[in-house]
């Protein structure tokens, strides 16, 4: 009897090994297909085509050479970027200090904002990730500082030259020949000032949303002053001082804002088993037969081209569909350029910790990942006025992914590219000691910090 349970025993171990050596020997092969498949469409011919390079390694950042990353600047727009004191040019009073960059680009989702619509000043509440801001009651409709198209997340614009979903704001590259765009008093003028994408988007959105460099605010927190004059010793007084310099030095964190811990990210460096099997299926899939690299590639996975793919726009809830703005943002690249050619095409965007938030596209028309994709795959219009259009992409066809290739393809982009420590870009506090991202009553009480 004991003979026969220990030769059952030696039987069962040797079965389990022969399991583990199995799955080591599969996920093995995967690591080898992965690879392959990523150097075959690396243009350098290496997956590290694809890595992030690391937010402490300023230098290896895309960076625009008329702000230079330092570590100066990049402190410094940290707190700028979530300082609610710099809205402090409000609608109506009740609004005074109560916004910030952050408010609409907050890092509870993936640095984008919580809700459909990204609401800055006229905003009330926050919940705990965002999902429970709302109008303000006391505001008029029209006083509210609504977005007329889902809020492009603020992680990994170091890669891209140009910046919104119809690359409007950029002086440099993919907007050289539309220069009679930049009208006088309008926001894209602040692409006469040479600057790149992020650093023009942050300068104009500063006044576009209702914030300003004033005297009072020096007056409030010195030290702000004393660190935009030391962090630009090349601007003049006058610039350093302005909203041009707080702009800049936004920018320059904005650079720094890399999800270099997400999984896949840790395989590219060689740590295969950060990647599960399942993630590294729909990798494959991500960069062989869904053709998802196509488009989205790079170490953002993103690109600065402009795509027609029939999605809706951003529904009129919140927004009045006669607005400028809103009409203007429904046409895409077109609403900028003024060309025919360009209507309904809207920038390639990046993939990482899309799982931090739950709409997605330019109008917020997708609830889930996984509705994307299976958009994608279809290749059928949601809006049906452009179906059949001559702007919809070459590319956009039906796909043929199989539902296990459907719901690999999410875990990969759900899991794979989601770093769990973004929290680290976050200061503890701002100078004013005002609540982040959002400093309004409500929001107070909702992230029991504050007055």
């Amino acid at each position: 009897m004991f003979n026969r349970l220990l030769s059952i025993s030696v039987f069962l171990l040797i079965l389990s090994g022969c399991q583990a050596d199995d799955e080591v020997a599969n996920s093995n092969l995967l690591d080898d297909q992965l690879a392959e498949a990523i150097s075959t469409l690396s243009p350098t011919g290496n997956i590290d085509y694809f890595l992030l390079p690391y937010p402490e390694n300023l230098g290896d950042i895309p960076q625009d050479p008329n702000n230079r990353l330092t570590e100066e600047k990049v402190a410094l727009g940290q707190l700028l970027y979530h300082e609610a004191a710099l809205g402090n040019a409000p609608e109506i009073n009740g609004g005074l200090k109560t916004y910030s960059c952050a408010s609409c680009h907050h890092v509870a989702a993936g640095f984008q904002a919580g809700v459909k619509q990204g609401l800055g000043e006229g905003g009330s509440g926050f919940g705990a990730r965002g999902e429970a801001r709302v109008p303000d009651p006391s505001y008029q409709h029209d006083q509210i500082d609504l977005q007329p198209i889902r809020t492009p997340t603020a992680l990994n614009v170091a890669f891209q030259d140009v910046m919104l979903w119809n690359g409007q704001f950029g002086g440099t590259g993919t907007n050289e020949g539309t220069e009679a765009q930049w009208t006088a008093d309008s926001p894209m003028a602040n692409n006469h000032l040479g600057f790149e994408g992020v650093e023009t988007q942050a300068i104009a959105g500063l006044k576009v949303h209702r914030q300003e460099a004033t005297e009072a605010f020096y007056t409030d927190f010195p030290s702000y002053k004393a660190q935009l004059i030391a962090a630009f010793p090349h601007l003049n007084s006058e610039d350093k001082l302005s909203n041009i310099g707080i702009g800049l030095a936004i920018a320059a964190y904005e650079r720094t804002l890399l999800p270099t811990e997400a999984p896949f990210q840790k395989w590219l460096r060689g740590e295969k088993a950060e990647l599960g099997q399942q993630a590294k299926r729909g990798a494959l899939v991500f960069f062989g037969k869904g053709n998802c690299a196509s488009c989205h590639t790079g170490p953002a996975l993103n690109s600065t081209e402009f795509y027609a793919l029939g999605m809706s726009d951003l529904d009129a809830l919140l927004t009045n569909e006669s607005n400028a703005g809103f009409v203007r943002a429904s046409l895409g690249r077109g609403g900028f350029t003024k060309s025919a050619a360009d209507n309904y095409k809207f920038k390639v965007p990046q993939l990482y910790n899309l799982s931090d938030h739950q709409f997605f596209g330019h109008g917020a028309s997708f609830e889930s990942i996984r509705e994307v994709i299976v958009y994608k795959n279809k290749a059928q219009v949601q809006r049906a006025d452009l179906s059949g259009h001559p702007n919809l992409a070459k590319d956009f066809v039906p796909l043929n992914l199989t539902e296990t290739e459907i719901n690999d393809l999410v875990i990969f982009l759900a899991e794979g590219l989601h770093d769990p420590l973004l929290t680290r870009y976050v200061p503890d506090q701002v100078l004013s000691g005002g609540c982040i991202p959002v400093n309004d009553a409500q929001s107070k009480e909702d992230l029991g910090c504050g007055d």
